[in-house]
């Protein structure tokens, strides 16, 4: 079972991110505060933490787009150095619809994708994770611009709301299907819902499934308690219903949104 880590928007802003600032900037100028946050995780128990990469792409960064992912790169490989870990490059999705939903076409997306994919694997990254897409059509950019930039793995998890569906109305069974046409070495779920509430989509993902199933799930719904964010699922409650997917066959865990450290402690001891 490979422990991936938790959320690291959660963990920035714990420690004091400002509201609009984009959280990959902090790569560059707040690097001790990334590096601190993945060598948590890695103490917690992490095997795979996730750069602070997620919302890097041109759309956002511009022409900062090769210099932000560089250097968030470089932050996770410094703290995973003496720890066996592995550094994944984290893609999220461009936040724009792809033709005929929208007016990007397949083919900027791709060239997109390929700026911050190519970014990091020259950095150093060990795998690339495409992560919180609601689109197919997107992930199959994001994958083919993974597979034509470099060699490294790819771990593909979409979104899917309580009706079984992703937003743009894919099945738990399309999504494997396409997926594994693709050649993803991992596919699942993350983001949106409690590990409880995935029980579902993941047993039919892991019905029709040949490639390893990853859940990485968030901490519950958030709700605004003292001025703060909560969520409605504790470490102890989250990594025991993980336990449950993972008895079922899931064979990669992780945290998403309102998890921490304390969330993949409770992990790595399932």
């Amino acid at each position: 079972i490979l422990i991936i880590d938790g959320a690291m928007g959660t963990m920035l802003q714990k420690a004091g991110l400002p509201l609009g600032t984009l959280p990959e900037e902090w790569n560059v100028t707040r690097p001790e505060v990334v590096e601190d946050i993945h060598a948590r995780y890695i103490a917690a128990g992490a095997d795979v933490i996730y750069a602070n990469t997620f919302g890097a792409n041109a759309l956002k960064f511009g022409d900062r787009t090769r210099e932000v992912v560089r250097a968030g790169i470089v932050c996770a490989v410094r703290a995973a150095a003496s720890s066996g870990a592995l550094v994944a490059l984290d893609v999220g999705s461009l936040g724009v619809m792809l033709a005929p939903l929208g007016s990007m076409t397949f083919e900027e997306a791709v060239e997109i994708f390929k700026i911050t994919i190519s970014a990091g694997a020259e950095a150093g990254a060990d795998l690339i994770a495409i992560e919180t897409m609601n689109d197919i059509y997107e992930m199959k950019a994001a994958i083919i611009a993974a597979k034509e930039s470099c060699s490294l793995p790819v771990l593909a998890t979409l979104v899917f709301g309580e009706d079984g569906k992703t937003m743009t109305g894919t099945s738990p069974e399309a999504a494997v299907a396409v997926l594994e046409g693709l050649g993803v070495d991992a596919l699942g779920v993350n983001c949106s819902l409690a590990p409880a509430q995935m029980t579902e989509v993941v047993g039919r993902m892991l019905a029709v499934s040949s490639t390893p199933v990853v859940v990485k799930p968030n901490a519950g719904l958030p709700a605004e308690s003292e001025g703060e964010t909560v969520y409605s699922v504790g470490a102890e409650q989250f990594a025991s219903d993980i336990s449950a997917l993972v008895r079922s066959g899931v064979r990669v865990v992780g945290g998403c949104c309102g998890t921490s450290p304390a969330y993949i402690a409770k992990l790595s001891r399932i």
